[in-house]
């Protein structure tokens, strides 16, 4: 799940893989390994592989600086059996061969004494999947213990508890009273919901705002909940952050600034009548993962915090919700056994903490993940449990959604919506619903989008992310199913109040309340030279009806400018000469299908010839492709070997990711290839790269790496 870019990750900043489409949507499972190293003059490291797939793997890894305060880390390590680093967060990581170098970015540099900082990445692996056993801080063998060349520490680390070999007592469920309705109908009137991201939950420890503004966004303000609420939607999700702000053990003293900030931007929202979600949020990867070797320290930590909240809003609005961990995971476990077990310990603590605080949190909805936020089935069971060892009727399950992650980041050839994008969202949805929403337990999709909106939402072609938005509303909406659409600053402007992608946000809406027609592409491509021929095009329909084409408020004739044949929408020769004029390159017309409901489906008339790529040199580190893109768009890239290997990251697929491999920049005429393109290109080795169009044109390329030095040639 998190799954971005091999530097920081873009401003989402997820941790673990995260919904139903991200370990589901491979291999249907994952294998978990784990392996631990301890510490340099000065380290402890924490590996593990919490999700694995054929040929690829996620990986978390925390570090503890037991010796001097460091201003800028750099963790080295070899991995035993030759996997590659694909993408990281939270690190800059670059290798070369087996060797792999992690460094800070600007947010963790500095690494205290006993302070941990904790970095996550994608990789790939072929034979094996070996954990690497030794690190190294800033040139230092880890080992666990803080060497003669700098001085011991002032402090210990805390001293960790080893996992209990049998599960702690099953409390007795607190009987608690029934709110007034129903728990399903507070979810239904949930629905639409929206998250306020990367702004209480940003981990930055700056003094504006609290670190509320140390990932770019601005301090939250009155009228952007406003906004909110005149939007449509009925629920936000604040997530909420905490690791930076409370004191140390063992009262752990949440900083009152903080806290009042918190509760002022919960109350602007509960005075709009918003249903509020609140949690810890970002703390679920800095310190509540490592419950498996710290377990006593991390559930003394945690239950303070929620006692504290409680205690705050536990007069608040019903209306009010709490979530008890976003996205929780747990590094060197021992398996699923035991990451079931540690989550159901935190659900249940956070649940007698909250349940014994009084108020208005006798009966106040809470809400309950699964490990990684997932919907694979072994993850809903292992929920499932805790519900029913708990009893209480007050509570609300949550997962997250990202999509099937190939189309979700634009890899693996995955660049359109195709069924098997659809199945993973009717899959995952369907364990969801029949696990949960069946048996009258609710269900909030705490968090949904695609992961390729991370680095910009143009990773994912226009069309195709319509088509996802426009089937995720439906199948959720039939299903009971609320949704928050996470949002971090990339969709409505914190500031100006405008939706980024007009022509998105109305897709959202509309698949609020009914259905919209879409179509297999958004695009008509027409040769610039020679005869134009009729283009046909396929409608998808989802249970409505076609009524017109459109151009602008002018209905085009059917019959003559175009026919409808089943769902077989046909433009003849005629009108698409007349819409194309003088043959520009580019756009030089838009339609709209009008359907029986929902918005209408944008179509563009372009004019191209086949791209032409021009030779070039350049570095690993900036190589541009001269590009006449001659209107047309490009769509994915393969790269293979003169062997017909496949090269660079993700090498179990010829077709790399998108924006993260390569990029076109239409305004400057380039197709760019990134350095972590080239970090896992052999050298002297000859690259056959095909770029392929939304045109359905093909074009080969070649480039060779020589050290640091790139050429390019076409053919």
């Amino acid at each position: 799940m998190n799954r971005q870019a091999t530097t920081a990750r873009g401003r989402r900043w997820r941790a673990g893989l995260v919904a139903g489409g991200v370990t589901a949507a491979l291999v249907g499972g994952s294998i978990a390994i784990a392996a631990s190293a301890h510490a340099a003059a000065g380290c402890r490291v924490v590996y593990s592989a919490p999700s694995q797939w054929p040929g690829g793997f996620t990986a978390n890894v925390a570090v503890t600086n037991l010796g001097d305060p460091l201003n800028g880390w750099r963790l080295t390590w070899t991995f035993p059996a030759g996997q590659q680093v694909t993408q990281a967060w939270n690190a800059t990581v670059t290798s070369s061969g087996s060797q792999v170098t992690a460094t800070n970015v600007s947010y963790n540099a500095n690494l205290g004494t006993n302070a941990t900082v904790s970095f996550g990445f994608n990789g790939s692996w072929t034979s094996s999947n070996t954990a690497p056993t030794s690190f190294a801080l800033n040139g230092v063998t880890c080992t666990g213990s803080v060497g003669p060349t700098t001085p011991p520490p002032t402090t210990t680390a805390p001293p960790t508890t080893a996992p209990p070999t049998t599960a702690p007592p099953t409390p007795t469920p607190t009987v608690t009273p029934r709110p007034p309705g129903d728990p399903q109908a507070v979810v239904n009137d949930m629905q639409p919901g929206w998250n306020l991201g990367n702004t209480l939950d940003a981990t930055g420890d700056n003094l504006a705002g609290s670190g509320e503004t140390s990932w770019g966004n601005p301090l939250v303000t009155q009228a952007l909940i406003r906004t909110i609420k005149a939007q449509g939607f009925k629920s936000i999700r604040i997530p909420t952050t905490w690791t930076h702000h409370h004191g140390a053990a063992p009262n752990y003293t949440i900083d009152a600034t903080r806290l009042a900030r918190v509760k002022q931007v919960v109350d602007w929202a509960l005075a709009e009548d918003l249903y509020v979600m609140i949690n810890l949020h970002h703390d679920s990867w800095q310190w509540i993962n490592t419950m498996p070797s710290n377990r006593s320290t991390v559930l003394a930590r945690y239950s303070a915090l929620w006692t504290q909240l409680a205690t705050t809003f536990r007069d608040s609005s019903p209306k009010l919700h709490f979530e008890s961990v976003n996205e929780p995971q747990f590094a060197n476990s021992s398996g699923d056994a035991q990451n079931a077990q540690l989550l159901d310990e935190l659900n249940r603590t956070f649940h007698r903490i909250v349940r014994g605080s009084g108020g208005n949190n006798a009966t106040r909805l809470l809400i309950l993940p699964t490990l990684h936020t997932s919907s694979d089935q072994a993850r809903l069971d292992e929920l499932a449990s805790t519900f029913t060892a708990l009893g209480d009727r007050n509570l609300i399950a949550t997962v997250h959604y990202y999509g099937y992650w190939p189309f979700s980041v634009n890899v693996a050839g995955g660049y359109r919506f195709d069924a098997t994008a659809q199945q993973d969202v009717i899959d995952s949805l369907n364990r969801v619903q029949n696990t949960f929403v069946s048996r009258g337990i609710p269900v909030v999709i705490g968090e949904f989008g695609l992961l390729g909106f991370d680095r910009h939402t143009g990773t994912i072609q226009q069309g195709e992310k319509l088509k996802f938005f426009e089937f995720f509303g439906y199948h959720t909406r039939t299903r009971n199913i609320a949704t928050q659409l996470w949002d971090n600053g990339q969709h409505l402007g914190r500031t100006s109040f405008q939706w980024s992608d007009p022509e998105l946000i109305a897709q959202i809406k509309s698949a609020w309340t009914t259905r919209s027609g879409t179509a297999a592409s958004d695009m008509i491509f027409v040769p610039r030279t020679g005869a134009v021929t009729a283009k046909s095009l396929a409608l998808n329909l989802n249970g409505l009806s076609f009524q017109s084409l459109r151009q602008g408020s002018t209905n085009l004739v059917q019959g003559t400018d175009y026919t409808v044949s089943g769902n077989q929408l046909t433009l003849t020769a005629a009108a698409l000469t007349r819409l194309v004029g003088n043959r520009a390159y580019g756009v030089n017309a838009t339609l709209h299908a009008h359907f029986s409901a929902g918005v209408p489906w944008r179509i563009n008339i372009l004019s191209h010839d086949r791209p032409v790529l021009q030779n070039a040199t350049g570095t690993t580190s900036a190589f541009s492709i001269p590009t006449a893109f001659n209107g047309d768009q490009l769509a994915t890239m393969e790269a293979k070997y003169a062997d017909g290997s496949n090269a660079g990251p993700h090498n179990w697929t010829s077709y790399k990711e998108f924006d993260v491999t390569f990029a076109p920049n239409y305004s400057a005429n380039t197709i760019s290839l990134t350095s972590t393109f080239f970090a896992e290109v052999n050298d002297n080795a000859p690259v056959t790269l095909t770029f392929h169009f939304w045109s359905g044109t093909t074009v080969t390329y070649t480039v060779r790496r020589t050290g640091s030095a790139v050429t390019g040639t076409v053919g």
